[in-house]
């Protein structure tokens, strides 16, 4: 996954994001096109962008890889794990 698509997902600006990591926004804007954050600025950058437009591109992209798994219906789930 590219963190330069969650960072856009998430709406946050890239002066507000290099100031909590303590980057100028040259560096910042450099490691974001290179892709070169640390393990550490990953993580710091998971925590802050973390919200509502994010999980539900998360969620779209999950649903998208599944598109064309098996289903079987809500009838057919209760059956198979023996609920009523």
């Amino acid at each position: 996954m590219n963190i330069g698509e969650l960072i856009e997902v998430s709406g946050y600006r890239n002066d507000y994001l290099a100031k909590k990591l303590g980057l100028s926004n040259v560096n910042f804007s450099a490691k974001k096109n290179r892709k070169s954050f640390s393990l550490e600025e990953l993580k710091k950058l998971a925590s802050i962008i973390d919200n509502e437009d994010v999980s539900d591109f998360w969620l779209m992209q999950e649903m998208e890889a599944r598109k064309d798994d098996d289903t079987i219906s809500h009838d057919e789930l209760y059956k198979e794990m023996g609920w009523r």
